[in-house]
């Protein structure tokens, strides 16, 4: 079968045209799939940020009540500052992990305060970091399922090709101990 030089240029065209529009197709799936893992990254980011001032305020409400206890305030300061501070998932993570050990132990001291623990500033600040604790455990969910989605599509054939190509990298999960 001889095919004239206008068939052959007409399919090599039609064959960049798809992949032109393969590339441009993957490369703005790419594009909104790391734009929401940034977006879900900044709902949590604000959350542990809002953790962070409540706890500054549980510290202060427990400081009237116990002086002695310098050693729990100033891991608390240090946690917060960890967290006030990180800048990717990871970092976030860990400072978040760090600044949950900090409030067991914050909790261990009001223990031994039943007046402070009966204070409507003390039950009202309780219930405040509960309901960031969720809504950072929800976000954490949607963060965490944001980057499955990411990863998977800039680590499948072909599209890891473009991903590579225009240097979309992998991103971190958000793990947290209990």
């Amino acid at each position: 079968m001889n095919y004239t030089p206008w068939q052959v240029l007409v399919t090599i065209s039609l064959g960049l045209a798809f992949l032109l529009l393969y590339i441009w197709s993957a490369y703005n799936s790419m594009i909104r799939r790391r734009n929401q893992v940034k977006t879900d990254f900044s709902d949590i980011d604000i959350q542990l940020k809002r953790r962070s001032s409540l706890i500054q305020n549980l510290v202060d409400l427990v400081k009237d009540y116990a002086r002695h206890e310098k050693e729990t305030f100033e891991n608390v300061a240090k946690a917060r500052a960890a967290v006030d501070t990180s800048k990717t998932a990871g970092e976030s993570a860990r400072a978040d992990n760090m600044l949950t050990q900090t409030l067991r132990s914050l909790f261990m001291v009001v223990e031994n305060y039943p007046k402070l623990q009966a204070s409507d500033n003390y039950k009202q600040l309780r219930e405040d970091l509960v309901d960031t604790e969720n809504l950072i455990a929800m976000y954490r969910e949607d963060y965490n399922r944001s980057v499955q989605r990411y990863n998977n599509l800039i680590q499948t054939f072909p599209n890891l090709f473009v991903a590579q190509l225009f240097k979309f990298y992998e991103e971190e999960f958000f793990t947290a101990t209990v």
